[in-house]
């Protein structure tokens, strides 16, 4: 049997984002976006048990009683990882994503310079969106490393589970997991008002109680930080929006027109070497978007974006366009990621 140590050390050694551990199928690390191999050994349903085993330990007994789970595995001097446990056709599954023990900063990767500013904001809703893997929390836990760094404040954060371990520096925070500290996002979300945070950050925005706290959070005072899988800012919003029943939709509206302080919906794209690079929408809320916001015309926003760039906004065919400019990514590229083809096509040739 392989050591799951022994598969762990390969993915870090590799630079891998995730490893895949299914039965009758060898282990899988993803390199740069591709799938590959890294052992010739096919895994059993025995291998899949003494895994889930040795990474849940306590929390074996939910597993069995939910039939998937998510949780937080250390191992001490190779790294971190956040690790989804499920069940397919009866036998165990395991997805495990890295998490680098090293807290990201806004300097790093090829983060828009106006989420600086965006940490900066004294109250209000910002939204970090994307597909799965497309490097959400990294971008949250950098957001919070910037206040960290800059500002006394009170940061309480929501996870499931914990991924960046972040120390107090010139802030307090407060790094609470679900299913550990507290029982649930419900629970969790009922209290953390109570707890004077001055910033409070929900690892996902998932259904209606979450949303709705959020907004109160961000209205009474707060400045709220976190992630929905959407992808751009109108479907953002009208995701939100939706949420809710048609008769508070309006309000909903209103409050959200005032809170949303801006909206980064980023991508991650391969590279000409092989690597990958974080292409980004950007709407930052002016005038013009909260009155479309107000009206119910999200699907206004973005012509708004492609006409205000003054205001740093930025469209994500203009982020991936100004990469290809620079030869960082390909012409293929573009294409795949694009959300214009035709006009894309027009400004390449």
């Amino acid at each position: 049997m392989i050591k799951l140590e022994e598969l762990l050390l390969t993915l870090i050694e590799k630079e891998g984002s995730d490893l895949h551990l299914s039965v009758g199928i060898e282990p899988m690390i993803r390199i740069h976006g591709k799938l590959l191999k890294i052992k010739e050994k096919k895994l059993n349903s025995f291998d899949l048990e003494c895994y889930t085993k040795e990474i849940l330990k306590e929390k074996l007994k939910e597993y069995y009683t939910l039939g998937e789970i998510d949780a937080s595995y250390s191992l001490k001097d190779i790294g971190r990882f956040r690790v989804n446990i499920f069940k397919e056709k009866g036998v165990d599954a395991i997805a495990i994503r890295s998490v680098s023990l090293k807290i990201p900063t806004l300097d790093d990767f090829n983060y828009p310079k106006v989420l600086k500013e965006l940490c900066n904001k004294k109250r209000g809703l910002v939204l970090i969106t994307g597909a799965t893997g497309s490097g959400k929390s990294t971008t949250l836990a950098a957001m919070i490393n910037e206040i960290n760094k800059n500002k006394a404040m009170h940061i309480i954060t929501l996870e499931e589970p914990i991924e960046f371990l972040h120390c107090h520096n010139k802030s307090i925070i407060n790094q609470r997991e679900i299913g550990v500290d507290s029982p649930s996002y419900k629970s969790a979300l009922k209290s953390v008002l109570r707890e004077d945070p001055d910033v409070i950050l929900i690892g996902e925005l998932r259904d209606y109680e979450a949303i709705a706290t959020a907004i109160t959070a961000a209205e009474t005072g707060h400045l709220v930080l976190s992630t929905l899988h959407t992808i751009g800012a109108a479907k953002t919003i009208d995701r939100i929006i939706d949420v809710f029943p048609a008769n508070q939709q309006m309000q909903i509206r209103t409050q959200l027109a005032t809170i949303l302080e801006g909206v980064i919906s980023q991508q991650l794209v391969p590279t000409i070497d092989g690597k990958m690079i974080l292409a980004s929408e950007i709407m930052i809320s002016n005038s013009a978007i909260r009155s479309l916001i107000r009206e119910g015309k999200s699907y206004q926003i973005e012509s708004i974006i492609q006409t205000s760039g003054k205001y740093r906004m930025k469209t994500m065919d203009k982020s991936l366009l100004e990469m290809y400019k620079k030869n960082l990514i390909s012409k293929d590229t573009v294409l795949d990621y694009g959300i214009d083809k035709e006009a894309i096509e027009k400004e390449i040739n």
